[in-house]
């Protein structure tokens, strides 16, 4: 009788481990392997916290679309809609800089070839020459559409959007594409709450990337020092909410408002995706509450 429990007991750990389905445990378990296997080979074992649910309630939020994300583990702790696909709008940019940050080294120059008046601009002059880093503060920053175009013509623009799905492929983000590296609206621009969770931990785990989110305001210049830009976070809760590190805001009239954000409270970090709400920054404010007065960890 005892081997058999062992039997069963082995059985059931291997189905919740590598069950390819994607039930909660799945998200629970099949994400994170990798924990527990560099616990069992590191030469000090790393406590693994995993979150849980206090009371059994939920955010009141008017977003269509909702992922919450324990980041360590990238355990749920709350969705919604999460595999249902919406317009990203400007979070399309975190797909964008992760791709920036594949080609261009902080220091290469590149060449402002056209100055797109279309959404939120920092006015980039044709001609203008200006380093990777600091388009990229227009990107991550300012949200700016005539940055994002001009890292896309210096690629070559068909190669960029290119490269932009691959990344995605990558990140195994099944449920997306994109068409344009600013996030216009387009019916082959699409994604969901749960694929821009997995983009946004792609740019956190990246120490260089995670900085340019949390800046509130910045001023740059061309390399010539002709042309200066002051850029402010369109993210209104940075420096508001405390342990609101940035991520990334989205806004087109098909979209609705999106805000993808990195929340930290008690030395624990989470991902809150917010997609098609009436707004973005009420409904995280009330997430961020409702993270604090109703989820825990253990242990």
């Amino acid at each position: 009788m005892k081997y058999q429990r062992h039997v069963v007991f082995t059985l059931l750990t291997l189905l919740f481990l590598f069950y390819p389905g994607d039930s909660f445990y799945f998200h629970i378990f099949a994400y994170n392997r990798n924990l527990f296997v560099e616990n069992k080979t590191s030469a000090k074992l790393k406590p693994v916290s995993f979150p849980y649910l206090k009371y059994p309630t939920y955010p009141d939020v008017s977003a269509q679309g909702v992922y919450i994300a324990d980041l360590p583990t990238f355990t749920p702790v709350y969705e919604k809609n999460a595999h249902i696909q919406f317009y990203p709008a400007s979070t399309t940019k975190i797909i964008t800089a992760l791709v920036v940050n594949d080609r261009f080294q902080p220091d290469d120059i590149l060449q402002v070839s056209r100055a797109t008046v279309e959404g939120q601009i920092m006015n980039l002059v044709v001609g203008e020459r200006m380093t990777a880093e600091n388009l990229l503060y227009g990107i991550l920053v300012h949200s700016a559409n005539d940055a994002a175009f001009a890292f896309a013509d210096n690629v070559g623009y068909d190669t960029f959007i290119t490269l932009m799905n691959k990344k995605a492929v990558d990140l195994h983000m099944t449920q997306s594409h994109f068409q344009n590296p600013p996030g216009l609206d387009n019916p082959l621009q699409y994604t969901t709450p749960f694929d821009l969770a997995l983009a946004a931990r792609e740019l956190l785990n990246n120490k260089y990337l995670k900085r340019f989110v949390a800046t509130k305001e910045i001023t740059i210049s061309d390399v010539d020092f002709d042309h200066f830009h002051h850029l402010v976070n369109v993210n209104k809760l940075l420096g508001e909410i405390h342990g609101i590190g940035g991520l990334k805001t989205g806004y087109t009239e098909q979209a609705g408002e999106n805000l993808v954000s990195f929340y930290k409270k008690n030395g624990h970090e989470y991902i809150i995706v917010i997609m098609k709400s009436e707004d973005r920054f009420s409904d995280t404010t009330a997430i961020v509450n409702w993270i604090n007065e109703s989820v825990s960890h253990y242990p």
